[in-house]
C-alpha cells in the first residue's frame, strides 16, 4: 500500500485539541491500522468539530457503518465506514476517503463553513 498523501501531517495532529475561537474547538485522532475491508486505506481517524459546551456539530470518522437511506436495498450491499456527521443529531452519511490530505481538506473547509453558520457576526 502506498502512504498516503497528507499521512504524516494528519498522524502529527492526532491527539491535538485546537482552538476555533469563541468556544469552538476541533479534537483529531488518527493513527494507523492493519488495512481491513472495513479500513481498507488502513487509517483510523475521528475529526470532530465542537460547540462551547462541548457538543459534537461536525465529524468525520470511520468507526461504525453508515447504512445508506431506507429507500435502498441493502442486501449485498457493503456499508461505508467512511463518514461524515454533518450536526449534532446526524447518525452519517458515507464520506468518500480518498487519502489524508483530502480528509483534512474537506474538513477544514467544512468546518470553516459551520463556523460561519454557528458563530455570532
Amino acid at each position: 500500500m502506498l502512504p498516503s498523501p497528507g499521512l504524516s501531517t494528519l498522524l502529527d495532529l492526532d491527539g491535538n485539541i485546537l482552538d476555533q475561537g469563541d468556544g469552538y474547538w476541533v479534537k483529531i485522532d488518527a493513527h494507523t491500522v492493519e488495512p481491513t475491508a472495513e479500513i481498507p486505506h488502513g487509517i483510523r481517524y475521528s475529526l470532530t468539530l465542537h460547540e462551547p459546551y462541548g457538543t459534537r456539530i461536525l465529524g468525520y470518522d470511520n468507526a461504525h457503518a453508515v447504512k445508506p437511506p431506507k429507500k435502498f436495498k441493502h442486501a449485498g450491499h457493503r456499508y461505508a465506514y467512511d463518514h461524515k456527521h454533518r450536526h449534532a443529531r446526524d447518525r452519517g452519511v458515507p464520506y468518500e476517503f480518498t487519502d489524508a490530505y483530502q480528509l483534512l481538506s474537506d474538513f477544514f473547509s467544512e468546518v470553516d463553513r459551520v463556523l460561519k453558520d454557528h458563530k455570532p457576526s
